[in-house]
Protein backbone atom coordinates (compact mmCIF):
# COMPACT_ATOMS: atom_id res chain seq x y z
CA UNK A 1 0.00 0.00 0.00
CA UNK A 2 1.54 3.54 -0.59
CA UNK A 3 2.25 5.84 1.54
CA UNK A 4 -1.01 8.39 2.59
CA UNK A 5 -0.21 12.27 3.07
CA UNK A 6 -0.20 13.39 6.31
CA UNK A 7 1.31 9.95 7.77
CA UNK A 8 4.23 8.64 8.67
CA UNK A 9 5.58 11.50 10.77
CA UNK A 10 9.35 10.84 11.36
CA UNK A 11 9.51 12.93 14.36
CA UNK A 12 10.65 11.90 18.52
CA UNK A 13 7.43 13.55 20.24
CA UNK A 14 9.46 13.48 23.45
CA UNK A 15 6.40 12.62 25.55
CA UNK A 16 8.86 11.50 28.74
CA UNK A 17 10.41 14.99 28.84
CA UNK A 18 8.15 17.73 27.54
CA UNK A 19 6.27 18.17 31.03
CA UNK A 20 9.84 19.39 32.21
CA UNK A 21 9.69 23.14 31.79
CA UNK A 22 13.57 23.38 32.10
CA UNK A 23 14.14 20.72 29.62
CA UNK A 24 11.84 22.75 26.97
CA UNK A 25 12.79 26.24 27.91
CA UNK A 26 16.23 24.47 26.57
CA UNK A 27 14.84 23.02 23.24
CA UNK A 28 13.27 26.12 22.19
CA UNK A 29 16.10 28.18 22.86
CA UNK A 30 18.10 26.39 20.18
CA UNK A 31 14.64 25.04 18.14
CA UNK A 32 13.48 25.58 14.76
CA UNK A 33 9.97 27.20 14.34
CA UNK A 34 7.44 26.16 11.63
CA UNK A 35 5.47 29.77 11.10
CA UNK A 36 1.31 29.66 10.58
CA UNK A 37 -0.88 32.47 9.85
CA UNK A 38 -4.32 31.49 9.66
CA UNK A 39 -3.93 28.03 9.54
CA UNK A 40 -1.42 28.11 6.38
CA UNK A 41 2.24 26.53 6.92
CA UNK A 42 5.02 28.55 5.90
CA UNK A 43 6.80 26.80 2.61
CA UNK A 44 10.05 27.71 1.17
CA UNK A 45 10.30 26.45 -2.34
CA UNK A 46 9.28 22.94 -1.26
CA UNK A 47 10.42 22.51 1.98
CA UNK A 48 8.07 23.38 5.03
CA UNK A 49 9.85 26.37 6.39
CA UNK A 50 11.38 26.57 9.80
CA UNK A 51 12.78 29.33 11.04
CA UNK A 52 14.56 30.77 14.62
CA UNK A 53 12.77 32.66 16.76
CA UNK A 54 12.38 36.00 16.00
CA UNK A 55 11.37 38.43 18.50
CA UNK A 56 8.44 39.73 16.84
CA UNK A 57 6.73 36.65 17.54
CA UNK A 58 6.94 36.93 21.54
CA UNK A 59 3.38 36.25 22.87
CA UNK A 60 2.14 34.32 20.08
CA UNK A 61 1.28 30.31 20.90
CA UNK A 62 3.56 27.76 20.03
CA UNK A 63 3.89 24.29 20.18
CA UNK A 64 6.61 21.66 20.81
CA UNK A 65 6.42 18.91 17.71
CA UNK A 66 9.34 16.77 18.50
CA UNK A 67 12.82 15.90 17.75
CA UNK A 68 13.71 15.39 14.28
CA UNK A 69 17.15 13.45 15.29
CA UNK A 70 18.76 16.52 17.79
CA UNK A 71 16.97 19.37 16.53
CA UNK A 72 14.19 20.38 18.44
CA UNK A 73 11.27 21.58 15.97
CA UNK A 74 7.86 23.94 16.94
CA UNK A 75 5.36 25.84 15.18
CA UNK A 76 4.36 28.98 15.72
CA UNK A 77 1.01 30.67 15.54
CA UNK A 78 1.33 34.61 13.95
CA UNK A 79 -1.61 36.77 14.42
CA UNK A 80 -3.03 39.75 12.52
CA UNK A 81 -5.45 40.30 9.17
CA UNK A 82 -2.34 40.28 7.24
CA UNK A 83 0.12 37.69 5.85
CA UNK A 84 3.47 38.25 7.86
CA UNK A 85 6.80 38.99 5.35
CA UNK A 86 9.09 36.93 6.08
CA UNK A 87 12.00 36.06 3.37
CA UNK A 88 12.36 32.91 0.92
CA UNK A 89 8.79 31.70 0.77
CA UNK A 90 4.86 32.18 1.63
CA UNK A 91 2.14 31.00 3.81
CA UNK A 92 0.20 28.00 1.90
CA UNK A 93 -3.09 26.48 2.47
CA UNK A 94 -2.66 22.96 3.98
CA UNK A 95 -4.08 20.75 0.88
CA UNK A 96 -2.06 22.23 -1.83
CA UNK A 97 0.52 22.11 -0.03
CA UNK A 98 0.39 18.24 0.90
CA UNK A 99 0.97 18.56 -3.27
CA UNK A 100 4.12 20.08 -3.34
CA UNK A 101 6.06 19.37 0.17
CA UNK A 102 7.78 16.00 0.76
CA UNK A 103 6.01 13.30 2.79
CA UNK A 104 8.05 13.91 5.83
CA UNK A 105 7.58 17.87 5.81
CA UNK A 106 3.38 17.23 4.76
CA UNK A 107 3.49 14.83 8.04
CA UNK A 108 5.06 17.15 10.55
CA UNK A 109 2.90 20.59 9.13
CA UNK A 110 -0.37 18.52 9.31
CA UNK A 111 0.63 17.99 13.24
CA UNK A 112 1.67 21.35 14.24
CA UNK A 113 -1.95 22.78 12.20
CA UNK A 114 -3.82 20.17 13.74
CA UNK A 115 -2.31 21.20 17.75
CA UNK A 116 -2.21 24.93 16.84
CA UNK A 117 -6.16 24.61 15.03
CA UNK A 118 -6.87 22.99 18.78
CA UNK A 119 -5.56 25.59 20.57
CA UNK A 120 -7.13 28.69 19.02
CA UNK A 121 -10.75 26.92 20.15
CA UNK A 122 -9.96 25.61 23.20
CA UNK A 123 -8.31 28.66 25.39
CA UNK A 124 -11.34 28.59 28.03
CA UNK A 125 -12.39 25.69 30.69
CA UNK A 126 -15.75 24.29 29.65
CA UNK A 127 -16.00 23.38 33.01
CA UNK A 128 -15.72 27.03 34.77
CA UNK A 129 -15.21 29.34 31.65
CA UNK A 130 -11.67 30.57 33.16
CA UNK A 131 -8.54 30.95 30.69
CA UNK A 132 -6.55 28.19 30.50
CA UNK A 133 -3.29 28.02 30.21
CA UNK A 134 -0.79 25.65 27.90
CA UNK A 135 1.53 22.91 29.43
CA UNK A 136 3.60 19.83 28.58
CA UNK A 137 4.42 22.16 24.81
CA UNK A 138 0.99 22.69 24.00
CA UNK A 139 0.13 18.81 24.62
CA UNK A 140 -1.98 19.91 27.63
CA UNK A 141 -4.06 22.83 29.05
CA UNK A 142 -4.88 23.51 32.70
CA UNK A 143 -7.55 25.62 34.30
CA UNK A 144 -5.99 27.64 37.23
CA UNK A 145 -9.49 28.08 38.96
CA UNK A 146 -10.73 24.58 39.11
CA UNK A 147 -7.44 22.46 38.43
CA UNK A 148 -9.18 21.13 35.09
CA UNK A 149 -6.79 19.26 32.49
CA UNK A 150 -7.81 19.76 28.84
CA UNK A 151 -5.91 17.52 26.30
CA UNK A 152 -5.86 17.91 22.03
CA UNK A 153 -8.49 15.34 21.02
CA UNK A 154 -8.83 13.70 17.94
CA UNK A 155 -12.08 12.89 15.79
CA UNK A 156 -12.69 9.52 14.79
CA UNK A 157 -14.01 9.63 11.36
CA UNK A 158 -15.32 6.13 9.10
CA UNK A 159 -14.71 6.38 5.49
CA UNK A 160 -15.68 3.39 3.79
CA UNK A 161 -15.93 2.29 0.13
CA UNK A 162 -18.98 0.07 -0.33
CA UNK A 163 -18.75 -3.08 -2.91
CA UNK A 164 -20.93 -5.88 -4.19
CA UNK A 165 -19.20 -8.15 -6.30
CA UNK A 166 -17.15 -6.19 -8.78
CA UNK A 167 -18.47 -2.96 -8.40
CA UNK A 168 -18.01 0.01 -5.87
CA UNK A 169 -20.50 3.01 -4.82
CA UNK A 170 -19.54 6.51 -4.79
CA UNK A 171 -21.52 9.28 -4.19
CA UNK A 172 -21.14 13.19 -4.28
CA UNK A 173 -22.11 15.25 -1.02
CA UNK A 174 -23.49 18.83 -1.93
CA UNK A 175 -20.22 20.30 -0.31
CA UNK A 176 -18.04 18.63 -2.73
CA UNK A 177 -15.73 20.75 -5.25
CA UNK A 178 -17.96 20.19 -8.89
CA UNK A 179 -18.08 17.21 -10.91
CA UNK A 180 -15.83 15.07 -7.25
CA UNK A 181 -17.58 11.63 -6.30
CA UNK A 182 -15.54 9.55 -3.25
CA UNK A 183 -16.12 7.05 -1.00
CA UNK A 184 -18.76 8.28 2.06
CA UNK A 185 -17.70 9.33 4.89
CA UNK A 186 -19.36 10.37 8.77
CA UNK A 187 -18.30 11.07 12.25
CA UNK A 188 -18.30 7.94 14.81
CA UNK A 189 -21.17 8.21 17.55
CA UNK A 190 -20.92 8.15 21.10
CA UNK A 191 -21.39 4.58 22.25
CA UNK A 192 -20.70 3.19 18.41
CA UNK A 193 -17.83 0.92 17.11
CA UNK A 194 -16.23 1.73 13.70
CA UNK A 195 -18.35 -1.16 12.29
CA UNK A 196 -21.54 -0.04 13.96
CA UNK A 197 -20.77 3.64 12.41
CA UNK A 198 -20.25 2.66 8.81
CA UNK A 199 -23.45 0.63 8.42
CA UNK A 200 -25.26 3.68 9.89
CA UNK A 201 -23.85 6.15 7.73
CA UNK A 202 -24.19 4.36 4.86
CA UNK A 203 -28.17 3.18 5.89
CA UNK A 204 -28.72 7.20 6.68
CA UNK A 205 -26.68 8.43 3.04
CA UNK A 206 -27.73 6.03 0.79
CA UNK A 207 -30.20 3.45 2.22
CA UNK A 208 -27.80 0.58 1.54
CA UNK A 209 -27.91 -2.38 3.78
CA UNK A 210 -24.31 -3.64 4.32
CA UNK A 211 -23.04 -6.81 6.52
CA UNK A 212 -19.15 -7.17 6.44
CA UNK A 213 -16.89 -4.61 7.37
CA UNK A 214 -13.56 -4.50 7.13
CA UNK A 215 -10.69 -2.24 7.97
CA UNK A 216 -8.06 -0.72 4.90
CA UNK A 217 -5.82 1.83 6.41
CA UNK A 218 -6.14 4.95 8.85
CA UNK A 219 -5.07 8.64 8.18
CA UNK A 220 -4.38 11.79 9.92
CA UNK A 221 -6.79 14.02 8.74
CA UNK A 222 -5.83 17.99 10.04
CA UNK A 223 -8.99 19.43 8.78
CA UNK A 224 -9.43 20.69 11.60
CA UNK A 225 -8.24 17.20 13.53
CA UNK A 226 -9.87 14.33 12.81
CA UNK A 227 -8.25 10.63 11.94
CA UNK A 228 -9.77 8.73 9.10
CA UNK A 229 -11.26 5.21 9.78
CA UNK A 230 -10.56 3.51 5.92
CA UNK A 231 -13.33 0.95 5.34
CA UNK A 232 -15.03 -1.29 2.78
CA UNK A 233 -18.29 -2.18 3.77
CA UNK A 234 -20.05 -5.66 2.02
CA UNK A 235 -23.39 -4.32 0.32
CA UNK A 236 -26.24 -6.83 0.59
CA UNK A 237 -27.48 -5.26 -2.41
CA UNK A 238 -27.51 -2.97 -5.16
CA UNK A 239 -30.21 -1.39 -4.14
CA UNK A 240 -29.68 2.05 -3.03
CA UNK A 241 -31.67 5.71 -2.48
CA UNK A 242 -30.45 9.10 -1.80
CA UNK A 243 -30.86 11.15 0.92
CA UNK A 244 -30.86 14.79 -0.92
CA UNK A 245 -29.78 15.95 2.61
CA UNK A 246 -26.19 15.55 2.27
CA UNK A 247 -25.46 12.98 -1.14
CA UNK A 248 -27.54 14.52 -4.13
CA UNK A 249 -26.24 11.43 -6.77
CA UNK A 250 -24.43 8.08 -6.06
CA UNK A 251 -22.95 5.50 -8.96
CA UNK A 252 -21.86 1.95 -8.87
CA UNK A 253 -18.58 1.66 -10.85
CA UNK A 254 -16.67 -1.17 -11.84
CA UNK A 255 -13.01 -1.97 -11.13
CA UNK A 256 -12.12 -1.38 -14.52
CA UNK A 257 -13.90 1.77 -14.63
CA UNK A 258 -12.09 2.88 -11.23
CA UNK A 259 -8.19 2.28 -12.78
CA UNK A 260 -9.72 3.54 -16.03
CA UNK A 261 -10.53 6.98 -14.41
CA UNK A 262 -7.80 7.24 -11.51
CA UNK A 263 -5.43 7.01 -14.56
CA UNK A 264 -7.42 9.84 -16.74
CA UNK A 265 -8.59 7.86 -19.05
CA UNK A 266 -12.32 9.26 -18.75
CA UNK A 267 -13.28 12.84 -19.14
CA UNK A 268 -16.63 13.47 -18.65
CA UNK A 269 -18.47 14.66 -15.47
CA UNK A 270 -17.23 12.83 -12.73
CA UNK A 271 -13.98 13.33 -10.72
CA UNK A 272 -12.35 10.85 -8.15
CA UNK A 273 -10.28 11.88 -5.49
CA UNK A 274 -6.92 13.39 -5.25
CA UNK A 275 -3.72 11.11 -4.12
CA UNK A 276 -3.75 13.16 -0.48
CA UNK A 277 -7.08 11.89 0.43
CA UNK A 278 -7.56 8.33 2.14
CA UNK A 279 -10.74 7.70 -0.02
CA UNK A 280 -8.01 7.74 -3.39
CA UNK A 281 -6.15 4.51 -1.55
CA UNK A 282 -9.49 2.87 -1.11
CA UNK A 283 -10.31 3.26 -4.55
CA UNK A 284 -7.17 2.50 -5.99
CA UNK A 285 -6.39 -0.81 -3.65
CA UNK A 286 -9.78 -2.14 -4.09
CA UNK A 287 -9.70 -1.82 -8.10
CA UNK A 288 -6.23 -3.03 -7.73
CA UNK A 289 -7.42 -6.50 -6.43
Amino acid sequence: MSPMAFSGNPLDRASYHRADAAWLAAQAARGLFLPFWQNRPFVVSDRAGFLPWRGAWDGATSVFLGLDGDQPLFAVDLAGEHEPQLDGGAFQEMRPAAFVLPARDTAIAGQAKALLDWHKRHGFCPNCAMATQICDGGYRRTCPRCGAEHFPRTDPVVIMLPVFGDECLVGRNQRFPPQLYSAFAGFVEPGESMEEAVRRELREEVNLAAGEVTYHATQPWPFPSSLMLGCYAKALSRDFAIDRNEIEEARWLTKDEVRTRLAGGIEDDMKLPVTIAIAHHLLKDWAGR
